[in-house]
């Protein structure tokens, strides 16, 4: 079941880390518990799965890998609920504070108060599914109009998962980069409020709102494990769940703090062409990955600015890991727990389980018997079809 694994081309970039105070400064303290006491007072909040994979970790002489199943984060179906929903709430926060001259309590959002106003503030958003799933969601929830752009290679089914919140899908030629330009150029044009989860020059709030909303995954880590873990693997993207997670395990563990390795499709290489260069690079992407929602050639520059101070490994993994590591979960090894998990979900799987097995990579990550290995899944299954042909084929 390995074997694909153990011959499999992974590279690694040991990336030049900088010293700073990105961790504690970008997304503060403060920003991470208002977005951890607002998401956990909505309707549906639970804190979600934490497996132990033991017999898995057996097979790759590590001391224990533990799988944190987003599938399940309220009806969304990824870890993206805690991000775009979340944000959405705090663009129309700010936008009718401004409108009525005073400060509104997010608390007061919820009910009937200000339906009138939030119905007048249009929320749109670039995504390759789940992303835009979250913020319509959320907008459907609160009351929004709301408006996601996808590009040509997302699926109907993913489309149609949107749709089916009460927000307008529009379809565009090229890929997820593009997309994000349409979706911005029309924004300025008619004066709606993107809520993206990348950063751009004079864009940062709604990403930085994002990302205070991702950080509730690290203080449910913190309660649901009795010790830190020495490596936490992240799927990367645009960056934004890598960096929040990044900079709160930083700021809740301290100098134990997990050894952070982010993992990316070869073909969509955004974070780790950046740690080569030593500053936020784009890439071009020629062919979509099978992981649609790591499929992003812009890395987010607020993010950067995290994971260049903290994070130096990355990883990039062939397409040919990505049918075998779904199995796997779908199919564990021994009495390890069966979990339901996306193309985007493993990732950090398939990063950790090519690193253990290849001796020489394993040896740069420094995994051994003693390693407490946490793994981030990100989604469940997002589009039914696509991973029952997966598990099928």
């Amino acid at each position: 079941m390995l074997e694909t694994f153990e011959s499999s081309s992974v590279a690694h970039m040991a990336a030049t880390t900088t010293t700073g105070q990105s961790a504690q400064s970008i997304i503060t303290q403060k920003d991470f518990a208002d977005a951890a006491i607002e998401i956990s007072s909505w309707q549906g909040y639970q804190i979600t799965p934490l497996y132990r994979l033991d017999n898995l970790a057996r097979e790759l002489n590590l001391g224990s890998v533990y799988y944190k199943d987003e599938g399940p984060r309220f009806d969304v179906g990824s870890f993206k609920a805690l991000g775009a929903a979340y944000a959405g709430l705090r663009v129309l926060q700010r936008q009718i504070s401004k409108r009525l001259g005073k400060n509104i309590p997010l608390a007061d959002l919820h009910g009937a108060q200000y339906a009138e106003q939030i119905s007048d503030v249009m929320l749109v958003a670039a995504t390759d599914g789940n992303h835009g799933r979250s913020l319509a969601w959320g907008a459907g929830t609160f009351g929004a109009p709301c408006k996601i752009y996808i590009h040509k290679h997302v699926s109907q089914n993913r489309a149609a998962a949107i749709a089916q919140f009460g927000a307008q899908v529009v379809r565009v030629d090229g890929d997820y980069d593009h997309s994000v330009n349409i979706c911005r150029e029309e924004a300025d044009k008619n004066g709606w409020f993107v809520v993206s989860d990348t950063s751009w020059e004079g864009y940062t709030q709604p990403p930085k709102d994002v990302m205070a909303g991702y950080g509730i995954m690290a203080n449910e880590i913190d309660q649901q494990l009795d010790e830190p873990p020495t490596h936490i693997f992240i799927q990367g993207g645009v960056g934004g769940l890598a960096a929040a997670l990044a900079a709160r395990l930083k700021q809740i563990y301290q100098s134990r703090s997990p050894r952070v390795i982010i993992v990316e499709p070869e073909l969509a290489p955004c974070l780790f062409e950046s740690a080569r260069n030593g500053c936020a690079t784009n890439v071009e992407i020629t062919r979509e990955t099978q992981m649609a929602g790591l499929s992003c050639g812009e890395p987010s520059i607020l993010a950067w600015r995290i994971l260049g101070e903290e994070v130096r490994d990355f990883l990039t993994i062939p397409e040919t890991l990505v049918a075998p590591a779904v199995r796997l979960l779908a199919r564990p090894f021994g009495d390890d727990p069966t979990i339901v998990a996306g193309e985007s979900a493993i990732a950090g799987l398939a990063g950790l389980i090519a690193a253990a097995l290849q001796p020489e990579l394993k040896d740069k990550l420094a995994l051994g018997e003693d390693s407490k290995i946490q793994l981030i899944g990100s989604e469940g299954a997002t589009d039914q079809a696509i991973y029952d042909e997966i598990i099928n084929g």
